[in-house]
């Protein structure tokens, strides 16, 4: 697991929060100064809340479920695309689709609408409309591409939910608190961690200080992954090996038969 020390935090501007006026009084705990009035976050509880947050995304990716990162400010959406495909998890960076997550199967029928329109330019269905129609159509495609592209692969809803300033994205943070989906926030001196089940306390504003958290926690997750591999390979071999017992025990046992047939026939004409 990719471990983050308090140096590194510092190094990537994580301590630096909002102007004290803006704070939000349940942040109290997590900050250690003020600062020609902006407060300063308390690295030594961040290290420890991503250390927490990172274990337990380690088990969500070992049990083989999906967790959704969502980032729409400007400033993080590249490094959060590229952190979540990395370990092959879906995310939203464009605006937040309301009801993606209380209004699941509408989504999904948007993304089966994607594909579809794939399916029949592949075949030549749409090789007979007119330019204008193509266009609308290539148009529509894109529009979809671009909001619903990175989430196609998530067939149920997401296990847990990472989000990045949990004020921008509160409308995420309560579809999944309804839902009782766990969420993973990074929290700033203006948010409410008691919004979220795993406060990481931190700048979510800088790129660097958002990218350092991510490496943490996608490492934990590529980690969880690759263990989940490891013990599906193994309860293959163990099969394997099961499978192999079963057959030479039959072989063994056919060949006994064998070899005690004559003998039952010998004894027959003896009589």
């Amino acid at each position: 697991m990719s471990r983050t020390n308090f140096d590194m935090l510092l190094q990537a501007g994580c301590h630096f929060g909002h102007l004290r006026r803006k704070w939000n009084p349940a942040m109290a705990p997590y900050i250690y100064t003020e600062r020609n009035g902006i407060h300063i976050i308390d690295l030594h509880k961040t290290v420890v809340k991503i250390d927490e947050a990172a274990e337990a995304l380690k088990q969500i990716a070992k049990s083989g479920k999906k967790i959704l990162f969502v980032a729409t400010k400007k400033q993080t959406k590249d490094v959060v695309a590229e952190k979540a495909s990395s370990v092959n998890m879906p995310y939203v960076i464009e605006r937040w689709p309301g009801g993606m997550l209380t209004n699941f199967p509408t989504i999904r029928k948007a993304v089966k609408k994607m594909a579809n329109i794939d399916k029949l330019m592949n075949d030549g269905t749409y090789s007979n409309l007119s330019k204008r129609e193509l266009l609308q159509i290539t148009r529509q495609r894109a529009k979809l591409e671009k909001n619903l592209g990175s989430i196609s692969d998530l067939t149920r809803l997401p296990s847990a939910l990472f989000v990045i300033d949990i004020c921008k994205e509160t409308i995420a943070v309560k579809e999944a608190q309804r839902l009782g989906i766990p969420v993973f926030g990074i929290v700033d001196t203006n948010s409410n961690p008691n919004d979220v089940d795993f406060a990481i306390p931190a700048n979510d504003d800088a790129k660097d200080s958002v990218e350092i958290i991510l490496n943490a926690c996608c490492g934990a997750i590529a980690e969880g992954l690759e263990e989940r591999k490891a013990e599906k390979a193994d309860e293959k071999a163990a099969e394997a090996q099961g499978e192999e017992a079963t057959e030479g025990k039959a072989n063994r046992g056919a060949r006994k038969a064998r070899k005690d047939a004559p003998e039952a026939e010998e004894t027959a004409d003896a009589e």
